[in-house]
């Protein structure tokens, strides 16, 4: 399991007053206490642009509990000259290495502009691999279109691992989420797979059986939460999703639902 970031940083794929609520909600003091939950209970990755406010969170979310969290980063930059020179890729690398990443993969917008599915390749992934690789961080590309994890393992590209779009709802998908299983089935590296629960439209349990029951078992799940019990929440029950047990967590109770009880 992964930490994601969305609920933290105000990308909610719902709607602009969402992203600002969220934006509005968290803290650095309400992130902090979230990633110490993850952290105590041994999830220790997390996933992110670029943002000191979250890496302020991260540190006192590791002095709080004394574990450190591996960050996995996911920088955009200049794919033309003439752009900002602050979004140049060499800046945008140099930041990924002061902010500690462990992993570097140029993110879906950077990527999916790079692919060419009619000459099957993934154009100058070569030049920021190695540009990452130089500034001793570990390279991997994510993506929104399933053939950029079928071209990168076809040409050899020099990366460790992939971020790929998938839950069971198809959103964001741009294929039927069968298609992108059997890409992830079919990749050479590891898969960190990305938003579950299809941005809060399915509901924890069935995001999670989903995906926990048909990735394998080097692939990765990134989940984000909004509160310290949401991530409390969602780590019992894929333990539980991951011992084929029927999650036991206390449900939520409504008027209409008094005479299930």
């Amino acid at each position: 399991m992964i930490v994601g970031t969305n609920w933290f940083l105000g990308y909610s794929h719902t709607s602009l007053a969402k992203d600002r609520f969220i934006k509005a909600l968290q803290t650095r003091e309400r992130m902090a206490e979230i990633l110490a939950v993850f952290l105590e209970r041994g999830v220790d990755a997390v996933m992110a642009p670029l943002s000191q406010h979250l890496e302020a969170a991260i540190r006192d979310a590791e002095e709080r509990t004394g574990r450190g969290m591996i960050r996995i980063l996911t920088p955009s930059f200049n794919l033309l000259p003439g752009g900002p020179p602050e979004d140049a890729p060499e800046v945008q690398l140099d930041r990924c290495r002061a902010l500690g990443a462990t992993f570097c993969l140029p993110h879906q917008c950077v990527t999916d502009a790079l692919l060419d599915r009619m000459h099957g390749v993934i154009r100058d992934i070569d030049v920021y691999c190695r540009m990452i690789r130089e500034r001793g961080m570990i390279p991997g590309l994510s993506t929104h279109m399933p053939e950029a994890v079928v071209i990168a393992d076809k040409t050899d590209a020099d990366v460790e691992t992939y971020i790929q779009l998938y839950n069971a709802a198809g959103f964001l998908m741009q294929v039927e989420a069968d298609w992108v299983m059997r890409v992830i089935h079919g990749a050479k590296k590891p898969v960190m797979t990305i938003k579950p629960l299809a941005a809060g439209r399915l509901l924890p349990v069935v995001g999670m059986a989903f995906v926990w029951s048909t990735i394998r078992d080097q692939d990765m799940v990134t989940i984000g939460t909004s509160t310290p019990d949401e991530a409390r929440e969602v780590i019992d029950l894929s333990l539980d999703l991951l011992d084929r047990r029927v999650p036991g967590y206390e449900l939520q109770r409504t008027r209409s639902k008094e005479s299930l009880g």
